[in-house]
This record gives structure tokens, C-alpha cells and sequence, in this order.
């Protein structure tokens, strides 16, 4: 990977792109491969697409989805804590000290799920976290001041989390599911207009929104674009960790190729 490569997926992930608020990150990604396609457009939607050879009749599209999953303000407590609902597939039992984002009228409001300290719980009757007992703390006694910050029923959450590198070659981090594909087809589009390849098909190079709450932005791109065949890329699970079945999930380990 070279720099320039780097420096745009180090960007493109650590920005924030939730479900239905794709738009920062799709800008990101849009000047990145604007120099390496013949034209772009983005539906109503919110979908990205760069397009290469439009006129062939034949047409192939290449596609990644650029939302994350995130959490939505549901209700604020009078003493001004704040319960959540997902946006997409948000995991309520990794939510518990995590520090968030939280964008509200006003700008980002920085927070953190809460839980009770370890010795002050029942372990013989510990209670799990579950989405009615998470909540977000931003250090505020009344509702009123969390009114104040801008925060409101219907705000966007995300993890407050950025890209890490272990051991020089795994990345780590928030929304690889799915911008990490997004990431491999601007790279294809690179590719070939440094290369210089003559493609005999239409190609569409198509970075979808709102895949986490159902393939939305997928399916109605597929209906302007109408492609003879599409190539999706997405992310799997490593099952040589622990805790996964391979007789459920199949073998699949990082670093030995890509998985059908």
C-alpha cells in the first residue's frame, strides 16, 4: 500500500459515517476516486458511484457499503441520562465503558456508557448488559442540561474509536464493516487508470449507504444502474479465534485470501 492509499483509508475510517448519515464519508470517498474514474454521480439516496466506460452496454458493478452502525438517542432521564436504540446491528454487550460520540444540534457532545463498578455488583446474580439497562453519561444532573448541550430524541451515537494498527499488519477499529470495501474498490478504480486498462464493459464502482438497516441504498442503486452482474465485497469473521465454531461459520483466517 502506499501513502497516498494509507493516508485515504486512515481518513476514510476514522470519520464518521452512521446509517442515513453517510454524506462526510462520502465525500471522503468521492474526491478520492474522482482522478481514476471517467464521471461520478450519488443517487437521492445518498449512494457513490464512479463510473468507467458508461457507454458499453455490458455493465459490471463493484460494490462496498460506507455506513456504520451506531446508536440513536431514545430518552433522557430527569437526572439526565441517556437511553439508546441501535441504528443497524450496534452490540449492547461491548457498549459498557465505551466513550461516544454524540452529534447533536450543537455539534459533537462527547459521552460514555456507564456501568456499575465491579464491587458494588451481585455476582451471584450480576446482571448482563442489555438494551434496557445501557446508558450514556455526559455529566449532566438534569435533563434539561443534556436539552442544553443539543442533544434530543433522534441524535446519532457513535463510538468515539479510531484506526489501530497490531503488530504491523492487522487493522483494527471502527466501521471496517464495511468501508474497508469501500477502501478495495476505489483501489481497483486506482489501479486500472494507472495501468491504463481498456475495459470492453461498463464499470461501476459503487459505494452503497444504509446496507446495516437492510440493503437499502444497494437496492435502489441496482434499479438506476440495472448491471448485468455485481461483484459485493464485505468482511467476514477470522474463525480461528476463539470462541467462534468452524463447524458453523467455516475456516476463514486473516491474511490467506479473500473468502467467497
Amino acid at each position: 500500500m502506499d501513502k497516498k492509499s494509507e493516508k485515504f483509508l486512515t481518513t476514510y475510517l476514522n470519520n464518521a459515517s452512521p446509517t442515513g448519515f453517510e454524506s462526510s464519508g462520502q465525500k471522503i470517498w468521492l474526491d478520492y476516486i474522482k482522478p481514476y474514474v471517467n464521471e461520478y454521480f450519488t443517487d437521492t439516496y445518498g449512494t457513490a458511484v464512479g463510473v468507467i466506460n458508461r457507454k458499453a452496454d455490458y455493465r459490471l458493478v463493484i460494490e462496498a457499503h460506507a455506513d456504520e452502525i451506531s446508536w440513536f438517542v431514545n430518552y433522557i432521564t430527569d437526572d439526565g441520562y441517556i437511553y439508546v436504540v441501535r441504528n443497524g446491528g450496534s452490540d449492547h454487550q461491548i457498549a459498557p465503558s465505551k466513550r461516544v460520540n454524540i452529534y447533536g444540534e450543537k455539534g459533537i457532545v462527547k459521552g460514555i456508557f456507564g456501568w456499575p463498578a465491579i464491587h458494588v455488583r451481585d455476582r451471584a446474580k450480576e446482571e448482563v448488559p442489555n438494551m434496557k439497562n445501557i446508558f450514556i453519561d455526559v455529566g449532566c444532573d438534569k435533563k434539561v442540561d443534556v436539552e442544553n448541550l443539543g442533544i434530543h430524541v433522534g441524535c446519532v451515537i457513535t463510538f468515539d474509536d479510531e484506526l489501530m494498527l497490531l503488530n504491523k499488519k492487522y487493522y483494527t477499529g471502527r466501521a471496517l464493516d464495511n468501508r474497508m470495501g469501500g477502501f478495495m474498490i476505489a483501489e481497483v478504480a486506482r489501479r486500472l487508470s494507472e495501468q491504463k486498462v481498456n475495459l470492453p464493459f461498463g464499470l461501476y464502482v459503487v459505494n452503497a449507504v444504509q446496507e446495516e438497516i437492510g440493503l437499502r441504498g444497494a437496492q435502489m442503486i441496482a434499479e438506476k444502474i440495472k448491471p448485468n452482474v455485481a461483484i459485493i465485497t464485505d468482511v467476514c469473521h477470522d474463525t480461528t479465534s476463539p470462541m467462534y465454531d468452524k463447524k458453523t461459520s467455516g475456516y476463514q483466517k486473516a491474511g490467506e485470501g479473500p473468502v467467497p
